[in-house]
């Protein structure tokens, strides 16, 4: 029996390879592939994303990716955003001053983090979702690789989301769940036995032929 098809969106952005090998280690069947009609169809497709917001927004729009998306995810169909390919969902991005629009489908602002040391590089612990199925059994001390500046962080507006956060000179979105939508800020692929671990749980997760 197969494994749950999975399509690694190529819009120029994002570690491809590497996301499309740690899926497969997981048991899916996963490619990368520009194309929007396989990426419509699949059971789960990842969003990765490294970078500038405004970059990757720019990519996304040049192959049409957006309203495939937006459409995805209003079927209920599942959708992972890694790191970039995660603050591209939210409202806005801000770099430099100069903001960018996002897909809108969280209502939250991407902004530079406030802590003395940038990018954010390397292991960090996560503070999972009470109610998180992508952290199931994974143990509360481990270790994620990330490597950004700019995040969401909590705030006044709430989110209807299982939120996971983590700490870089102050607390911020490490992870969201929110029914077909699933994102990560960290790299899960980059992240050893313990990122397959969690991409697993995503797998286990997909319908077939949803």
């Amino acid at each position: 029996m197969t494994g749950p098809s999975v399509v690694v969106l190529d819009y120029g952005s994002g570690n491809l390879r590497s996301a499309e090998r740690a899926l497969r280690r997981v048991g899916a069947v996963a490619e990368v592939t520009s194309d929007l009609a396989a990426a419509r169809r699949c059971d789960g497709l990842v969003v990765p994303g490294v970078g500038a917001f405004a970059a990757c927004m720019q990519g996304l729009e040049d192959v049409g990716a957006p309203g495939m998306i937006r459409d995805r995810l209003a079927d209920g169909r599942p959708v992972l955003g890694i790191c970039v390919g995660m603050q591209i969902l939210f409202d806005s991005g801000e770099e430099h001053g100069v903001p960018t629009k996002g897909l809108g489908l969280l209502p939250r602002e991407v902004r530079r983090l406030q802590a003395d040391v940038l990018p954010h590089m390397g292991w960090n612990t996560v503070v999972p979702a009470e109610r998180s199925a992508l952290f199931a059994g994974i143990d509360p001390a481990a270790r994620f690789y990330f490597v950004h500046s700019f995040a969401a962080v909590p705030g006044q507006r709430p989110l209807d989301a299982a939120v996971s956060t983590a700490w870089h000179g102050e607390t911020f979105v490490a992870a969201v769940e929110q029914g077909p939508l699933t994102a990560t800020q960290f790299h899960p692929e980059k992240s050893g036995d313990i990122g397959a671990e969690l991409l697993a749980n995503w797998v286990r997760g997909l319908r077939r032929g949803s």
